[in-house]
């Protein structure tokens, strides 16, 4: 087992229909244990591409958040596609735009 110590950054993910943009305020020393081979295996990944293990992790995880927070192009597909629920999203938009209705 091994431990590993990097430097994270707070991210907070703005999106809309437009853009995308990171904004970091400040880091964090976190510390991972992993299996020797999870180790073996990330360090490798980092050094084929040329980074800091502390690097290669974080953009790692901020790509799974990025995937994780975002539809993708099948999904938007899908969504799209979806009557009944784009009728549903334009009540929604419309109830919003007046007022109308309780957001939580």
């Amino acid at each position: 087992m091994n431990s590993l110590t990097f430097n994270v950054c707070e991210c907070i993910l703005f999106a809309d229909s437009f853009y995308r943009r990171v904004e970091c305020h400040m880091s964090r020393i976190v510390t991972l244990r992993l299996p020797d081979e999870t180790y073996r295996q990330i360090q490798a990944l980092a050094q084929r591409e040329n980074r800091p293990l502390s690097n290669f992790i974080e953009t790692a995880t901020l790509r799974y958040m990025e995937s994780e927070q975002f539809a993708d192009e099948f999904e938007m597909e899908l969504i799209r596609g979806d009557v009944e629920l784009n009728r549903s999203l334009r009540r929604g938009l419309r109830d919003a735009k007046t007022g109308r209705g309780r957001f939580v």
